[in-house]
């Protein structure tokens, strides 16, 4: 059976709005502490933004998400565009770039803690309105919380070799380039 156009309306509202938010939140972190660190490439290209579109990929949050709930998957995925990071721009790699990987996580983790707060502002507002705006308070808790668990590996950066480069010894001995 299909659901009413108006109830389909109002549950997408309800999840599109914190998703977005959960998203932008977390692709900004990464690149405003990167250019705290001395990295300004994602400063350049416009992506330490507020703006959800600065980092949604095309099919990757829309076209793969809405096809995974046409064809009734038992889970719904979906990706943003990777924040660029170039670590030897950073005033100290190794370190820092753990606390670039580490920072959308920990920006989820604060935006899900300003969730759980403002609920206790709903019983204050106009009944018609507090229903909507707890299933928003909702879903942004739960989706806050999702991306800041499926991303935490703080020392997995957006890149996989500065994976590499933050788990391996510097000097491997042995070896010689």
């Amino acid at each position: 059976m299909i659901p009413p156009f108006d109830t389909t309306i109002y549950t997408a509202s309800t999840w599109v709005i914190p998703v977005l938010l959960a998203i932008t939140l977390h692709e900004a972190a990464h690149g405003y502490v990167a250019y705290s660190f001395g990295d300004d490439t994602a400063w350049r290209q416009g992506r330490v933004s507020f703006n959800p579109w600065r980092h949604v990929d095309p099919f990757g949050a829309v076209l793969l998400p809405a096809l995974l709930l046409l064809f009734h998957s038992p889970f719904l995925f979906g990706y943003a565009k990777p924040v660029p990071v170039r670590f030897w721009q950073l005033r100290h790699p190794r370190r820092d770039m753990i606390w670039v990987a580490a920072a959308g996580p920990g920006m989820n983790l604060a935006a899900a803690t300003t969730a759980a707060l403002l609920f206790h502002a709903i019983p204050y507002l106009s009944p018609v309105s507090s229903q909507w705006i707890m299933w928003n308070l909702v879903n942004a808790l739960n989706s806050n919380v999702i991306l800041a668990v499926f991303k935490y590996d703080p020392a997995a950066a957006a890149l996989p070799s500065a994976r590499c480069r933050t788990r391996l010894p510097r000097r491997s001995p042995g070896w010689s380039a």
